[in-house]
């Protein structure tokens, strides 16, 4: 069975096609600059190929997408009919969803319209891809899965903001958290691997040019570090992380900014990047920590000293600790981080292997504890494409 896994962007149209009875990727590709000359499509199924032609929305991105899937050069099925269901990536589920959702009718699609305002950069792309995708494969079941419905699980104390009850309730404002697929993948892949009464007490850190981290308890998320939108929790990429409120205001008066800038700012021109002067990108941060680069060296000790502090602070939530994964592409291949994060942390249980640290194999699951560690150590590369259909296969 072949589920057609789509992340749409408000530009961009990414997709994999996945066979599910060996959950092997049979092509992938994306559509760039939609709506916008010089239109492409870079499609790799049998072949790698290029496709200059115009797409005026989605839609047309989407049909060209199911014309390369079944060209008889570089595609990779004889049929469109073979496609037998569509997941959807969708940024936010509000309050509305606890669970990844079959589409079934309007009245679905109308409650995650009702959310645009929580993800308005995100999710009116999100939307216009599920719609593309039920014109153009009417035949096909659509499923959105959430970026937040892995968090639903949080207690209320923990999602809960400290400001007016009536607020929340009217406006929807509580952490909801983010990379929820990422976090759901991981959890399940350690399950498998210790078993799940051997990492009764997760923490999941996914590290990216966006990161989060999550405190899992029996496989159910329990608080993240993300809030009501991705700008909260750690130092990232380009954003700022947990920061005072009131900084916001000060850097108004001070800079003349006005709203929408001043999240721009926090958004796009903050985090490792603002604090080095480098970039975002690690590699080029590591670079010139090497160089003798002084602010690329306190990017980067900032950056893993917030990931250590949500450690500790959620070993706490979780009445202890089995076991740590890092994932994404920072937690997965820069090794400075994991061993600035891991540094001082065996108070905790934590045995870590420091050499083993700096010789592992690139997209290898790969334990980093000392055999008599007690709290266990893995990186684990992410999937959030397979756990799309995963939760397109079980709900279609």
């Amino acid at each position: 069975m072949k589920i057609l896994v789509v992340n749409a962007g408000s530009s961009s149209l990414k997709y994999q096609l996945i066979e599910m009875d060996n959950e092997s990727v049979l092509a992938k590709g994306v559509c760039e600059r939609i709506g916008q000359q010089n239109a492409v499509l870079v499609h790799k199924g049998k072949t790698e190929t290029r496709i200059e032609k115009p797409m005026p929305t989605h839609k047309e991105a989407m049909q060209l997408v199911l014309e390369a899937l079944v060209d008889k050069d570089y595609g990779v099925i004889d049929s469109m009919q073979e496609i037998a269901a569509v997941g959807h990536r969708v940024l936010h589920s509000g309050e509305d969803f606890k669970d990844s959702v079959l589409i079934s009718g309007d009245e679905v699609l109308k409650k995650i319209e009702n959310n645009v305002d929580l993800g308005p950069l995100h999710m009116p792309a999100n939307i216009m891809g599920i719609k593309a995708c039920k014109e153009v494969m009417p035949w096909a079941p659509q499923v959105a899965v959430f970026d937040t419905t892995f968090h639903s699980t949080m207690p209320d104390y923990a999602y809960m903001y400290a400001i007016r009850y009536e607020d929340y309730k009217k406006y929807k404002i509580r952490k909801y958290g983010f990379h929820g697929t990422s976090h759901l993948y991981i959890t399940g892949e350690i399950r498998k691997i210790l078993g799940p009464e051997k990492c009764k007490k997760l923490v999941v850190c996914h590290l990216g040019n966006g990161a989060s981290v999550s405190a899992v308890k029996d496989g159910k998320c329990i608080d993240t570090s993300m809030g009501l939108t991705p700008l909260e929790g750690l130092v990232m990429g380009t954003r700022s992380g947990d920061i005072d409120p009131a900084v916001v205001e000060y850097m108004m008066d001070k800079t003349g900014m006005n709203v929408h800038e001043m999240l721009n700012y926090l958004n796009k021109k903050s985090g490792v990047e603002g604090i080095s002067g480098v970039s975002s990108d690690f590699r080029d941060l590591v670079k010139a920590y090497e160089e003798g680069n002084d602010r690329a060296r306190l990017a980067i000790d900032m950056f893993a000293y917030r990931v250590k502090k949500y450690i500790g602070a959620y070993a706490t939530a979780l009445g202890g600790l089995d076991c740590v994964v890092f994932t994404g592409g920072i937690g997965e291949h820069t090794e400075i981080v994991r061993e600035k994060v891991m540094q001082g942390m065996e108070y905790l249980g934590i045995d870590f292997d420091f050499d083993k640290n700096n010789n592992v194999e690139r997209g290898a699951v790969t334990k980093l504890n000392k055999p008599l560690s007690k709290v266990k150590v893995y990186i684990i590369p992410t999937n959030e494409e397979l756990v799309i259909a995963r939760e397109t296969l079980r709900l279609k």
